[in-house]
C-alpha cells in the first residue's frame, strides 16, 4: 500500500484513504470521482435505511417499550383505572406500529382490566 505525506500535518496517508486520520484533511492522492462515487453510496444507503422503515421501525419498538413499562408500573401500584388506561396506550402503540396481532391482544387486556377497574367501555 503506497502512503504520501499529507499537505497539512505531514503524517503519511494511504493512497486510498480519503482524509488524512490525523487531521481531516481530504486526501489529494484519492480522485474526485472515487470521492464522490463513496460520498453517493454513502448517502444512499443511509436513504434507504431512513426511509425504508429503519428509524421509523426503532422509534416504535421504542413506544411499545415506554407503554409496556409504564403499564407495569400502573400494574403494580394496583390503581386499576390507571391500569385500564395504560393498557389501552400500549394497544395503541402496537396500532402505531401496526402489530395487529398484539394490538387485538392487549384490546382484550384493555377491556378486562376496565371491566375490573368499573370503567365503562
Amino acid at each position: 500500500m503506497a502512503t504520501t505525506p499529507c499537505t497539512a500535518c505531514g503524517k503519511n496517508v494511504s493512497n486510498q484513504a480519503l482524509s488524512c486520520p490525523e487531521c481531516g484533511q481530504p486526501n489529494p492522492a484519492v480522485k474526485p470521482a472515487v470521492q464522490a462515487v463513496l460520498s453517493v453510496l454513502i448517502l444512499g444507503l443511509f436513504a434507504w435505511w431512513f426511509f425504508g422503515n429503519g428509524l421509523t421501525s426503532h422509534v416504535e419498538d421504542q413506544m411499545v417499550q415506554q407503554a409496556l413499562a409504564e403499564y407495569q408500573i400502573a400494574w403494580r401500584s394496583n390503581d386499576r383505572v390507571q391500569t385500564c388506561v395504560h393498557a389501552g396506550i400500549v394497544a395503541a402503540a402496537y396500532l402505531h406500529a401496526k402489530d395487529e396481532a398484539n394490538y387485538n391482544q392487549w384490546l382484550s387486556t384493555e377491556k378486562k382490566e376496565c371491566k375490573v377497574a368499573g370503567v365503562p367501555r
